[in-house]
Formats: structure tokens, sequence, C-alpha cells
């Protein structure tokens, strides 16, 4: 029974109205992309220093209520030494970590890919509990096109999301369950839909093969959007519609949360598109953020790489946050993109 309180006390923390999770667990390979736009090389030290002033905001627990920390960061300390786990907690965020071991092609599906990661994961995240993490994200993607994803494709990642959401919670740790429909591509805001709605099929039906209690499961679904270079890119009120009309298909009311990936969207978008769904009414499950680039873009230009920037950085952070955080709450109005100092 323990495990349960515990999962319960941990969905209850991240779950809170007007918050959101910040992404802040990208890859090696990721930061240094991201770095190296801002003329940062990517060293451990850049990559701690750089968190830290993001952990560190002052009022980031006003809209942000979890942290995705990568492996790296979760064994990172502060200047005083404090673990940043432990700082995430003091600053009232509940720190979670990434913990698949990314995509690779998956074998006789060309254009598929796979996550992998399942082996040895209930002993990782027996360590990860113990440097202070109390949720996971494991991400699936799908690529899109006329034929893509193969029937295999959404079976196998299924599989793979359930069977780590079912090791998370033996171990106490909450799931967060991201099946990432790839916005890369030509394709329609119809042609999305689609494949979304066959995804999260899958994935929910997986999960209950697999005993995984819906209660204490966290969804990082993607927003159904037509491909970056399709034609006809949609309104704001266009995706919310669709996104929220598959939601209701496929996702049992059970999940307490649905938190939103970017994926590719600018950070205006970004929130201008959850405000939209929030705009909708009532739904069975909360509809918030947890985003990557979408909250940190500013932080990092605001940043690049300089101590002097740390307060700037934390500014355009809280000031992303800010405004997801009423986007959460079906209240953003683009005008308070320039009113928000």
């Amino acid at each position: 029974m323990g495990n349960q309180n515990e999962l319960e006390a941990t969905v209850r923390a991240l779950v809170q109205k007007g918050k959101g999770i910040l992404a802040a667990d990208e890859s090696g390979p990721t930061i240094a992309k991201r770095f190296k736009a801002i003329g940062v090389e990517s060293t451990e030290e850049n990559r701690r220093a750089y968190r830290l002033v993001l952990l560190a905001a002052p009022g980031i627990d006003d809209y942000i209520s979890g942290v995705i920390l990568y492996e790296e960061t979760l064994g990172q300390r502060a200047d005083d030494g404090t673990p940043l786990a432990q700082l995430a907690v003091r600053q009232g965020v509940v720190p979670g970590i990434k913990v698949d071991a990314g995509k690779i092609p998956l074998a006789l599906a060309p254009g598929d890919e796979i996550t992998q990661g399942l082996d040895g994961l209930a002993k990782r995240l027996d360590g990860y509990k113990q440097l202070g993490a109390r949720f996971a994200k494991w991400r699936a993607v799908y690529n899109i096109s006329d034929t893509l994803p193969s029937r295999l494709a959404v079976e196998a990642n299924a599989e793979a999301l359930a069977r780590y959401a079912a090791i998370c919670q033996e171990q106490g740790v909450v799931p967060i369950v991201e099946p990432e429909v790839l916005m890369d591509g030509a394709h329609s805001i119809d042609r999305c839909a689609e494949v979304t709605e066959e995804v999260l099929h899958e994935v929910f039906h997986a999960l209950h093969r697999n005993n995984v209690v819906l209660e204490h499961t966290l969804l990082k679904p993607s927003m159904v959007v037509p491909g970056k270079e399709h034609g006809q890119q949609a309104t704001p009120a266009e995706v919310a519609a669709i996104t929220v009309r598959i939601l209701r298909r496929t996702v049992p009311a059970a999940v307490p949360g649905l938190f939103f990936l970017s994926g590719g969207q600018t950070p205006a978008q970004a929130t201008a598109n959850l405000d939209a769904m929030n705009r909708l009414g009532a739904q069975p499950w909360q509809l918030s953020f947890s985003y990557g680039r979408a909250l940190q873009d500013p932080a990092l230009k605001a940043w690049r790489g300089l101590a002097a920037n740390a307060q700037a950085t934390q500014q355009a952070l809280l000031k992303r946050a800010r405004l997801n955080g009423a986007a959460r709450e079906g209240q953003y109005v683009a005008s308070l993109e320039d009113s928000i100092a």
C-alpha cells in the first residue's frame, strides 16, 4: 500500500492548477546543439551552470510543479554542495528523471523507430529514487508519412511504454508516458489526427494489459498539428478542437493529467494552442504543459553562457512559465507577451 500512497502524493503535487512541468532533460547531443546556437561549448560544467540557473529561479514554483532532469544533472550539485534534485525540492518543484536510452531504427520496419532502455530499468530507478527522483519519463517517437508508422511500430512502442510504466509503478515512481507523433513532414492535420488516434488507442490497450494503474500515470502527448512542411498551417482553435476530440476518444478519464510536449512549435504557438484547448471547457483530465524548448528558448538566448546573465535568464524562464500558467487556465492573450516583464 505504501507505494500507492507515494504515487498518489507525487501525482497530486504534479497536477496542481496553474502549473506545468519543465522539461530540462535534453540528451548530450541535443543540449550540445542548443548550446552551439548561442555559441557556448557543451561541457559538463556549462551544463551544470545553466541548469542550476533555471532551477534556482526565484518563485519558479508559482508556475512549475515538476522538472524532468537528465541523468547527469541528477548527480550534480549547486555551488554550495546542495544536490540539484534537493535544490528543486527546496524550490517547491518535484524532481523527475528521463529514463529511456534513446531511439534506434526498428528492425525490419524501414522508417520506423523504437525506444530502448528497459534492460536493468528497475535497478536504475532504485538508484534515481535514492537521488531524489519521484517521477520518470519515457519517450516513444512515431514518424508520419502516407504509410508510416507501421502497425508493428505502433504495437512495439506501446508495449515498451507500458512495460516502462509498470516497472516505474512497482518502484513507487510515477511514470510519464510520452508517445510523440512527430511534426516532421508534409502531412495534413487530418493525417496527424488519424495516426495520433491509433497510437493512443494502442498505448492505453498496452497499459491495461500490463496492469498499470491509470490514476498514477501521466500522459505527455503531442498536439494534433499539420506537418512542418504542409502548406496549410492550423490556427490555435483548429489545433485545440481536433486534439481534444482525439484525446476524448482515446484517453480514459482515470488519467489525472495530460502534459503536452511542444515538439517544434515556437514558444508563443505552444502557449496559444494550450490556451485554446483550455478554453473549450472542462475536460476529464487536467490539460497542462511539459515544455522543453518552448519554455527554455528565451532563457538560453538571455544566458549565453555568462554568469552575469543569470537574472535575465531566470526572468525569461519565469515569463514563459507564467504565460503557460495562464494558458493552463484558458486565460492567455497574445498581448501578455509584451506586457509581462
